[in-house]
């Protein structure tokens, strides 16, 4: 359990403490989708969606989560985020919805979970707003696409070692 920081000698869940880490410029960029029936990514294309503008609500939310994601999960810091961006991109292929979300801050943590849950949050707003013609949706694939910053350096999704 060495390699688990979340973790105290004895094996039991404690917030680390940053306060000796170097401040540095962290970046975390995520991903994630939700599978829809052509019928409704149409319906969203044309801006047709009964509750509003789905893409448009989906963004608001995942920045809104990013900066909230400390009161969502239990062993994370509250960081005074820097950025918070989400792109939405309306995929005939997939069917779907592909999110991607891209955070920053300077400090003393990264921001890997603050992008997973703008990913997570904003998948979650277009099943919401959508839910009343497809319950069938999936959300698939969030994961961390890359990472810098901090002591731990760079991560990139399928990179060697990564």
């Amino acid at each position: 359990m060495s390699g688990l920081t979340h973790l105290d000698a004895k094996g039991q869940a404690h917030m680390v403490d940053v306060a000796d880490k170097a401040t540095t410029s962290r970046r975390a960029v995520a991903q994630g989708r939700i599978a829809m029936r052509r019928e409704t990514l149409e319906l969203i294309r044309l801006g047709d969606a009964r509750k509003g503008d789905v893409l448009g609500t989906a963004r608001l939310a995942g920045i809104m989560a990013a900066k909230r994601t400390h009161e969502l999960i239990p062993l994370c810091h509250p960081l005074a985020l820097s950025k918070v961006s989400l792109e939405l991109e309306l995929d005939d292929a997939l069917p779907g919805v592909r999110v991607t979300a891209e955070v920053r801050v300077t400090g003393q943590t990264g921001v890997e979970m603050e992008a997973l849950t703008a990913v997570s949050v904003a998948c979650l707003t277009v099943y919401d707003m959508v839910k009343a013609v497809d319950r069938a949706m999936r959300i698939e694939g969030i994961e961390l696409v890359h990472k810098s910053g901090g002591k731990s350096g760079v991560y990139d999704l399928g990179a060697a070692g990564g």
